[in-house]
């Protein structure tokens, strides 16, 4: 069972402003007011691999998660830029996907976020049918909000 949201916000500013920001993961609590913290866990730049553990404040509670780049093309002349994000939290596996793409002398950011139940069990399904669209929603709002702040960063590089 999977639920996806898909938001995209156009950033006055290049693909390269746009991938800096995003691909700056110690610097990213600066920049997105919902992460309190981040704790690196590999060394070297951002790419497939890189590995680190966010805190971030949703509904008043603060949880850490390990994360992990599993894909990441930074954009090239030949193509537009595309980074995806995964996490394991409890039975849930979130996958987030950030696209860039040149338009109008700025950047379209795309975002699509999924989470699935990894083997849910019977109580599992019946508070993801009750709760999952209010989480999507709460996440959802979360999410843009993100975008918008990234946006700005990248608009002041």
């Amino acid at each position: 069972m999977e639920h996806q949201t898909i938001i995209t916000q156009h950033v006055n500013a290049s693909p390269d402003k746009v991938w800096a920001v995003i691909s700056d993961i110690p610097g990213s609590a600066a920049t997105l007011s919902g992460v309190d913290s981040i704790q690196m866990l590999s060394e070297g730049g951002y790419g497939e691999g890189t590995r680190w553990k966010e805190t971030r404040r949703m509904m008043g509670r603060a949880e850490t998660v390990e994360m992990w780049v599993s894909q990441a093309e930074p954009p090239s002349p030949t193509q537009p830029g595309s980074t995806t994000v995964k996490a394991l939290q409890g039975a849930a596996d979130y996958t987030t996907r950030f696209r860039l793409a040149e338009r109008d002398g700025g950047t379209d950011l795309t975002l699509t976020f999924g989470a699935e139940m990894v083997k849910p069990t019977l109580a599992g399904r019946i508070l993801m049918a009750l709760f999952g669209r209010i989480g999507m929603s709460i996440t959802r709002k979360a999410l843009a909000k993100d975008l918008a702040e990234i946006a700005a960063k990248a608009e002041s590089l």
